[in-house]
């Protein structure tokens, strides 16, 4: 199957989106010392660091940087066969949880299930405040009822196409493109 790739976001784009987030969080959060940032592997880790790193250069105060996995919080472990092996990513939290603001981020939103069992993950950790999330790209389809708090750019697919997120700290570069199936006529 060949795919057709659409260029949704560029790098700068994706940076200005970023800034925009950062400055959203700042807002809405006034007190910055009970604010952690968590990133979702793999994507979200990477992203979490810039977003932690803008809000420091807002507030002059970068708050805690965590990441979680969530391997083994999946639904879906199951159904995806026998010979599924997830890859696991290390977990570091090192800072407590209890009446924290916890701003959870991730590269793509899509079914809500990710984020299901990234909650699951920080409560075996301790309790938040709350738990805010963080999305880069939101493209729809939920399966659970999660709605984000902050968004980068809404997305509308297909269930058909699949969203591709590339980030300089693990491809070099960054954008993001909806890469959607073509037929190929013989």
């Amino acid at each position: 199957m060949t795919l057709n790739e659409k260029v949704v976001l560029e790098a700068n784009d994706v940076e200005r989106t970023l800034r925009r987030i950062a400055h959203e969080i700042v807002e809405k959060n006034p007190d910055i010392s009970e604010l952690v940032v968590v990133g979702i592997h793999t994507g979200g880790v990477h992203l979490a660091g810039r977003l932690a790193a803008m809000i420091g250069g807002l507030t002059g105060s970068t708050p805690p940087l965590g990441e979680i996995d969530i391997s083994f919080y999946r639904d879906d472990i199951g159904i995806r066969g026998p010979d599924y092996q997830p890859v696991v990513h290390a977990t570091r939290l090192d800072f407590p949880l209890e009446n924290r603001t916890v701003v959870l981020v991730d590269d793509v939103l899509f079914t809500g299930r990710t984020v299901r069992a990234a909650i699951e993950t920080l409560f075996d950790f301790g309790r938040p405040g709350r738990i805010q999330l963080a999305v880069l790209c939101d493209r729809g389809h939920r399966e659970v009822p999660i709605r984000p708090d902050y968004v980068g750019k809404n997305l509308p697919t297909s269930r058909s196409e699949q969203v591709s997120v590339r980030l300089k700290e693990a491809d070099g570069e960054d954008g993001v493109a909806i890469l959607s199936p073509v037929e190929v006529v013989e």
